[in-house]
């Protein structure tokens, strides 16, 4: 499995036979630019965990051009079938999940806001369990940490979690803390921060206090490829 970082939260995961997007903030995202084109991405799915300009990005102009299934929730895909002519989607709802020959996809709660960049209602935002090719991912998404994040870690053994760590719109580096004790993950890698000065953070600051706690925690550069 390779796990390549764009920044913010834009991943990219080749495993299993498919190729999947994660967040294709990718045109607008300062910490992009000079590593990836939007327009090269050919994605076989795009995980969208919810409506916000900083996640939906590109998410248009990539799946018309790859014809990737995109799987987020209901009001993701309704807005991609009505408006934008693609209709190569799977909406979910929190707690449910879709088995596909690759590995299966579970939609997890996230506490955050989810609205399309033109201010419309874009459904609950969530994030994912990725089951695929031996191994279980957690997308978290944008979100603050919850309770039921102990579920997630009793249910699943993570392998990796990512996790928001920028602060003022999701959890920052001193509740991401929290997060982890209850997820449990093997390795986490943070997301959602330092692509704009209001999620700025120190990352060594960060990476240490989880390696104090016991947590392996890892950074990735943007464009780096983590291989696992």
């Amino acid at each position: 499995m390779n796990i390549t970082y764009y920044g913010h939260s834009a991943l990219r995961i080749e495993a299993g036979g498919v190729d999947i997007l994660v967040d294709p903030f990718i045109s607008g995202n300062p910490l992009a630019k000079g590593i990836v084109d939007a327009g090269s991405l050919k994605p076989d799915v795009i995980l969208l965990t919810h409506a916000h300009g900083d996640h939906w990005g590109d998410t248009p102009e990539i799946a018309k051009a790859s014809g990737a299934l995109v799987i987020g929730n209901y009001e993701i895909a309704t807005r991609l079938n009505q408006q934008h002519g693609h209709d190569h989607t799977i909406g979910l709802n929190i707690g449910g999940g879709v088995d596909q020959p690759w590995g299966r996809v579970t939609m997890t709660h996230a506490l955050h806001s989810s609205s399309f960049p033109d201010g419309t209602y874009g459904g609950n935002p969530g994030g994912f369990v990725l089951e695929i090719e031996g191994k279980t991912l957690y997308l978290a998404g944008d979100t603050a940490p919850f309770a039921e994040m102990a579920w997630i870690g009793a249910d699943y053994a993570l392998d990796i979690a990512f996790i928001p760590v920028g602060d003022v719109f999701t959890m920052g580096p001193r509740s991401s803390l929290r997060a982890a004790q209850m997820l449990k993950a093997r390795r986490f890698i943070p997301i959602h921060y330092n692509t704009f000065p209001p999620i700025r953070i120190d990352t060594e600051a960060w990476a240490r206090s989880f390696a104090e706690a016991g947590h392996h925690a890892q950074v990735m550069a943007p464009g780096e490829t983590l291989s696992v």
